[in-house]
């Protein structure tokens, strides 16, 4: 029967509890996705997600209806679009103020989650919308069993050498450069 999970299963538990750091970045599609399934998973095992999003917030995006329906989910959309593209109006000085308050949401939100995902940082980190140090004491003052994810391209070297886990999401084609526009529920 389809979606019916196998009648046996063995559920795993690891020995020492510990709150990993994971960054998601590269210039690939589907480093937010790779969270939000991070954040589908934890879910299932009754974990309590805070999602906080850095540079999403001018243009709708399917996972604000979907999160709803997930338990102990909680989003967060900080930001006023991508600062200085995809004809973005809003000055930098707008976009560096929503990081800001975006940087002292997560300070509120970090003792509270189970996981902690903060998607784009590394964009606003390279943006200078947050700044280096901002981002290294949030990774040093997580509670030790607290998981944090950082998403977003181009991620500072220092991020990538405090993290326990990385991936690169690397773009072999897209859809994009054949001027096809970013289609509902795949790219949004």
């Amino acid at each position: 029967m389809r979606g019916t999970p196998p009648t046996k299963i063995d559920y795993l538990s690891p020995k020492a509890k510990k709150g990993l750091v994971v960054v998601i970045t590269g210039n690939g599609k589907g480093k937010t996705t790779a969270a939000l399934g991070i954040a589908l998973r934890s879910a299932g095992y009754g974990l309590s997600v805070c999602i906080i999003q850095f540079m999403k917030g001018d243009i709708h995006s399917g996972e604000w209806d979907s999160l709803k329906f997930l338990p102990n989910v909680e989003l967060h959309t900080t930001g006023k679009g991508f600062c200085g593209i995809q004809g973005n109006p809003y000055p930098w000085k707008e976009h560096r103020a929503n990081a800001q308050d975006a940087i002292d949401l997560v300070h509120e939100k970090l003792n509270i989650f189970d996981v902690v995902i903060l998607d784009e940082i590394n964009n606003a980190l390279k943006l200078k919308l947050v700044d280096l140090e901002q981002v290294v004491d949030i990774i040093n003052s997580k509670p030790a069993n607290t998981h944090l994810i950082l998403t977003g391209r181009d991620a500072h070297s220092e991020i990538i050498e405090l993290a326990d886990t990385v991936s690169e999401v690397i773009e072999v084609k897209h859809a994009g450069r054949k001027d096809i526009e970013p289609q509902p529920g795949i790219d949004y």
